[in-house]
């Protein structure tokens, strides 16, 4: 999405959701320094315009029962891939997939699973779907962070990454 799309109250709620998105309109408006209903006609707008998509809980698979979590690399023919790629999001265990631009090796599908013959019987409907998986990793851990360009970039160092900053908009006159 083009930045020219944002202004920097759409920019700094989206960084606050990024840090917290349990967080209530009021609370990022206080962050944000505009109103409750400011943050929620723009959150209303930005999940219209698909800028927001959802908002997802971080889950640790293994304290939920499914200590193994894989990540297959698997091979599509891109003209079947949008097709494929809502089917495999049913198999049972598939957590996401990702689509890669180019190359042979074009999809990533993470899975959880409780045990080695789980994962066989999903590695075995993924290729059923017609998917090739070239490789398999074990996850130990993914690590997410906030996008810290959402928020406000003002002044001559506006260019230069600063993890100081909370997000909220400041005088801007």
């Amino acid at each position: 999405m083009d930045d020219d799309l944002l202004d920097d109250v759409d920019r700094s709620i989206l960084h606050q959701l990024q840090l917290d998105a349990r967080q209530t309109d009021t609370e990022i408006a206080e962050k944000v320094d505009v109103t409750s209903t400011t943050v929620r006609n723009r959150l209303d707008n930005l999940e219209g315009k698909g800028v927001i998509r959802g908002y997802y809980p971080e889950i640790n698979y293994e304290e939920a029962g499914y200590p193994l979590h894989v990540m297959f690399v698997c091979t599509v023919d891109p003209n079947e891939l949008d097709t494929l790629a809502e089917q495999v999001l049913d198999v049972r265990g598939v957590v996401n997939t990702r689509d890669l631009l180019g190359g042979e090796r074009n999809v990533h599908v993470e899975i959880v699973a409780g045990s080695v013959r789980e994962i066989e019987e999903i590695r075995n409907e993924l290729a059923g779907l017609g998917m090739t998986i070239n490789s398999s990793e074990i996850i130990s851990e993914t690590r997410v962070q906030s996008w810290d360009h959402f928020y406000p970039r003002m002044g001559p160092d506006a260019d230069q990454d600063d993890d100081s900053d909370d997000g909220s908009v400041t005088d801007q006159g």
